[in-house]
């Protein structure tokens, strides 16, 4: 193993070195001092320039003593603490952020150190709707309590600080500006709307029974949400006083078929491209909301359900299907979205949606339904989706480009392959709302 060469332990050196500059009286000090023992030179005075010189030594020592200390180290070390609640927050909701700035061991100086103290959080811009945060700061004795509120503006995983630190000396020569703590990760999931899914056309009884989809399960007893014209006898009381709303067994879903929503990553643009193309950017994100929402509707409303984005290796055999034991499939279905993204290469698209379809073919169970959220195929990739069509129930959304846009035709081809194979298959606009677009899919042609 090679030793680290000087100038890399120098840039490490360096980067444990808080960022110190002058202040406003710093400067005035040193250029005083520094004309005091010009003047004095001239004049031959040496006691004119003794003071100037001890005026600049001041302002040098000052300034190497703050480069040098840190506030993270030795007795009186500081430390952050931060909590982000929700956590994981969704996308356009307001989340609250809370951190303390405290000592890890109390001494006379800790709170002095923190009274000099001005802090500065810092954030990933996907996770504030605004140029700054607006932070309530009070100093309390031994600590700093901040409280502030983020609302984010991008599903994903950003990071939230850390801590900016500046502080002044005791004559307010030299400021010093030092990062404190461990940047926090915030998971953000996509929006979701709830779709009427119990009772529908789309997911009813009348074509589980014409599929043959009758399934026996383990686990009769799932939990859902209560909802109007449900047996009070069904109340799940320790669910409902644990989550703060009713909860009913929904020993009927045993009989619901399982349901796998398919995603195409080609939808999504790559993050690397997503901010030079905000109009692809809205378009994907929109289509992650559309698959999510049906996913977690779906869910509450008693299917198996499994959420399978389109992969060049795809793992679809060992992708169960969540349930909605005690309201934790929908959390464990949307934190499967956090960090999707599109493909680095568009080739990629096509070949992904061609393995991940074949590799849901050979793994499908009796009665599964499919519900794809699509984007315009290619000649092999519409065909091999289409194929698909057998004994259950497919639906899919395929998401159109702008009618002048050439994947338009695409999109057309696709429909058109997919509702000749028995899918039940519709056009989408990814400006349409999501609930329009699911009663798209429940009505669609086949």
């Amino acid at each position: 193993m090679r030793a680290p060469s000087f100038l890399a332990r120098l840039r490490g050196r360096g980067r444990s070195l808080a960022s110190a500059r002058l202040t406003r009286r710093g400067t005035v000090v040193l250029a005083a001092g520094a004309a005091l023992a010009v003047l004095g030179v001239t004049l031959g005075l040496p006691d004119l320039v003794g003071l100037g010189a001890a005026g600049a030594l001041a302002v040098g020592a000052a300034w190497c003593w703050m480069a040098v200390r840190r506030i993270d180290r030795g007795r009186g070390a500081l430390h952050v603490t931060r909590r982000v609640q929700p956590n994981p927050a969704v996308r356009g909701q307001f989340t609250t952020a809370r951190l303390t700035v405290a000592a890890t061991r109390a001494t006379s100086s800790t709170a002095t150190t923190l009274a000099r103290l001005r802090i500065s959080e810092q954030a990933a811009h996907e996770l504030c709707d605004q140029g700054s945060l607006r932070a309530q700061v009070a100093t309390v004795g031994d600590h700093i309590a901040v409280r502030y509120r983020l609302r984010p503006l991008r599903r994903g995983r950003w990071p939230l600080g850390p801590l900016l630190t500046t502080r002044v000396d005791l004559f307010g020569l030299v400021s010093a500006t030092q990062e404190l703590g461990d940047p926090t990760a915030v998971a953000v999931w996509p929006r979701t709307v709830e779709l009427p899914v119990r009772g529908s056309r789309a997911f009813g009884e009348h074509e589980r029974s014409a599929s043959g989809a009758r399934l026996a399960s383990s686990d009769d007893s799932v939990l859902r949400d209560y909802v109007a014209g449900d047996d009070p006898r069904r109340v799940h009381w320790a669910s409902a006083a644990r989550h703060g709303q009713l909860m009913v067994r929904a020993d009927e879903s045993a009989g619901l078929p399982p349901v796998s929503v398919l995603l195409d990553r080609g939808l999504l643009p790559h993050p690397e491209l997503a901010a030079s193309s905000p109009r692809a950017l809205e378009d994907g994100e929109w289509a992650v909301e559309c698959a999510a929402s049906i996913g977690v509707s779906l869910l509450q409303a008693g299917h198996p359900v499994r959420l399978v984005p389109t992969s060049l290796a795809p793992v679809v055999s060992g992708t169960g299907f969540r349930v909605n034991r005690s309201g934790e499939g929908p959390a464990d279905l949307l934190d499967a979205t956090v960090d999707l993204h599109g493909h680095h290469v568009v080739a990629d698209a096509d070949r992904s949606v061609v393995a991940t379809s074949e590799a849901l073919r050979r793994d499908r169970r009796p009665g599964e339904i499919t519900v794809a959220v699509l984007g315009p195929l290619g000649s092999v990739a519409r065909h091999t989706v289409a194929a698909m069509a057998g004994d259950g129930l497919h639906r899919a959304l395929v998401v159109s480009a702008r009618p002048w846009a050439p994947e338009h035709a695409d999109a057309l081809e696709t429909v058109a392959a997919l509702r000749s194979t028995g899918w039940h298959a519709a056009l989408v606009d990814p400006s349409a709302s999501l609930e329009h677009a699911w009663t798209l899919l429940v009505e669609g042609s086949r």
